[in-house]
């Protein structure tokens, strides 16, 4: 298989966090319009809750690229959970129908953890495409951060690609904005000497990932 190029992979991250921002503020862009041509009071009001709305998940999706593709999290090596649950509980609300169970006591997690259980959960979201549940769990075990992703609902879309591209499987030259982050979860755990595992059927879809402590 050929290896990875990095320009390859940052142009396709870099399209993947366009196609991502262009509905919030497109949104943002919209309700100012129609702020302008508006008079009616409860129009009007319905109009700033929209931008509220749409700017609260533009913030959630900035905050989110920043964990889960940059260097974000401060100059320690462990990064407080309270930062990926928070973007994750904004999300998970800006889907809809979604309902999501937090099963993690640890107060902190590496960077490469992190990064590993936000885009789990990202990847989770997108496959509730009607909604259901997503059960987020993670915890430190001989020396191995263990994280698993679990959504369920009456109807799951998980592109085999992704999955491919998930356990390392797909050819880095075919990298799409839609693969690359999933190529980007196999190779922090390659490099950790690590593994992700998927799991999908009509129903439910289980993404897990093995990550040993970095010596």
């Amino acid at each position: 298989m050929s290896e990875t190029d990095p320009l390859l992979l940052a142009s396709q991250l870099c399209s993947r966090l366009c196609h991502d921002m262009l509905s919030p503020v497109g949104a943002l862009s919209n309700g100012l319009e129609l702020l302008a041509d508006e008079q009616d009071p409860q129009m009007r009001q319905r109009c700033f809750e929209l931008l509220e709305q749409s700017a609260q998940t533009s913030a959630a999706k900035l905050k989110f690229f920043r964990l889960a593709y940059g260097a974000a999290g401060g100059f320690g090596e462990q990064v407080s959970i309270d930062e990926p649950k928070a973007v994750i509980e904004t999300l998970a609300a800006d889907a809809k129908r979604v309902t999501l169970n937090w099963q993690i006591e640890a107060p902190a997690f590496s960077k490469p953890a992190v990064k590993v259980l936000l885009n789990l959960a990202h990847i989770a979201l997108d496959a509730l495409v009607r909604g259901g549940t997503l059960d987020i769990g993670a915890e430190e075990r001989d020396d191995v951060t263990e994280i698993v992703v679990r959504a369920a609902g009456t109807k799951i879309a998980f592109d085999p690609q992704i999955g491919e591209a998930l356990a390392g499987r797909l050819d880095p030259t075919e990298l799409t904005g839609r693969t690359a982050p999933a190529h980007l979860l196999s190779l922090i755990a390659g490099r950790l000497g690590g593994n992700i595992q998927t799991h999908a059927d009509a129903g439910t879809l289980v993404l897990g990932a093995n990550l040993p402590h970095a010596q």
